[in-house]
């Protein structure tokens, strides 16, 4: 057998590992094939190495979907070892390039080369999703034509924040889930959608200033939903990218205070008039500002997010004074005919939630001199 050659990165020494699928499935996935799908999620794991420059490869049977994490662990794993469904089965296999034959042979049996390690998918990832900001088994789960619904219901569910706004959490999902499956099977790219939420964010801005609230919050919310669809899109079809990440995040990190800024300018349209709008609008936009600058300092300082070290930080966030709860007040205070009321409401809530990260960071800055802070989500259950 050859010792096969290694990439170094300063002082480490990595493998070099290339993917690649076993066998066929005609069965598709979010309108992909289950070939192309399995060729993303190998190359976003890094095993993207070709022929004779691998020193490891990760072998992927086709009649399987695999969540992300466990192709990454395949990836990242030394030794040889053999992923097993709960029945036994060996559906994908990591072991030294220079066996890749062999083992694709015996993973076309569902059997696994002499010497490899059988290991379940909890042991292969622990289901921690820093990123998306919980804890779910990854999943494992046979592609056939009858398990296809509950498979895009899984895979959907696996793409979607655990720790986020009580509309984004427990309103949008459903809806979410059918409109992502139209974008994927009808070719629309999750940049696509991000631009369609762009322009939504300027209707919006627009129909607050001249004081048309209903129309505006319409156009508001349908951006808050194509919001959350099109980072599904991108996951679920594996098609994010750093631009796709930076277009959509700086259109979330900007424009909120543009919007409330206009509903303030709106109200005169309406008969309505704050007593103070300055000082309204400086404790909203200040307010804003601060609270994302405290979240900032809480990963500099401690290196987790605030939403994610306890409970209660995960469960504030449902509600603290971000997009989604600020519109729910400006509905409530629409509907009932009062929208500088509701503005104000904005307004108090934003230094409120405030105060609460200003808390929040203190206690944080007290507890790490008992060690570092470590997400509540990460502790095994």
């Amino acid at each position: 057998m050859r010792r096969a050659a290694s990439v170094s990165t300063g002082d480490a020494v990595h493998p070099r590992v290339a993917g690649r699928v076993v066998g066929q499935s005609p069965l598709r996935i979010w309108g992909l094939t289950s070939e192309a799908r399995l060729k993303r999620q190998l190359q976003r794991a890094g095993a993207d190495a070709q022929g004779a420059d691998a020193d490891r490869v990760v072998l992927l049977r086709a009649d399987w979907v695999y969540d992300e994490a466990l192709v990454r662990g395949l990836a990242a794993a030394a030794g040889d070892v053999a992923l097993c469904a709960e029945e036994g089965t060996v559906v994908a296999l990591a072991v030294a390039a220079a066996d890749a034959e062999p083992a694709s042979a015996a993973l076309a049996q569902g059997r696994a080369p002499a010497g490899a390690r059988a290991l379940s998918p909890m042991q292969v990832a622990d289901g921690y999703n820093d990123k998306l900001r919980k804890r779910e088994p990854p999943y494992l789960l046979p592609l056939t034509a009858d398990n296809l619904p509950a498979i895009e219901r899984r895979t959907f569910s696996g793409a979607y924040k655990g720790v986020t706004d009580l509309v984004t959490l427990y309103v949008w999902p459903r809806p979410a889930r059918y409109v992502t499956g139209l974008c994927a099977r009808s070719g629309i790219t999750p940049n696509q959608v991000t631009f369609a939420s762009l322009l939504l964010v300027l209707a919006a801005m627009w129909l607050f200033w001249t004081g048309r609230y209903g129309m505006g919050l319409l156009a508001a919310w349908a951006m808050t939903f194509l919001d959350t669809v099109d980072g599904k899109l991108a996951r679920v079809t594996l098609r994010s990218s750093r631009f796709g990440d930076i277009f959509d995040h700086s259109i979330d990190l900007i424009h909120p205070p543009f919007w409330w800024w206009a509903w303030i300018v709106g109200l005169p349209a309406v008969g309505l008039a704050l007593e103070h709008p300055a000082l309204c609008l400086w404790a909203i936009v200040a307010g804003y500002v601060l609270q994302r600058l405290e979240e900032g300092a809480f990963i500099a300082c401690f290196g987790i997010e605030m939403h994610v070290w306890e409970r209660f930080d995960s469960r504030f966030r449902l509600f603290t004074a971000r997009r989604n709860p600020n519109l729910l007040l400006l509905t409530a205070s629409f509907l009932f005919g009062r929208p500088d009321l509701g503005i104000e409401a904005v307004a108090w809530w934003t230094v409120l939630s405030l105060l609460v990260h200003a808390l929040r960071l203190l206690q944080a800055g007290l507890a790490r001199r008992r060690g570092p802070l470590r997400s509540w989500l990460a502790a095994p259950t």
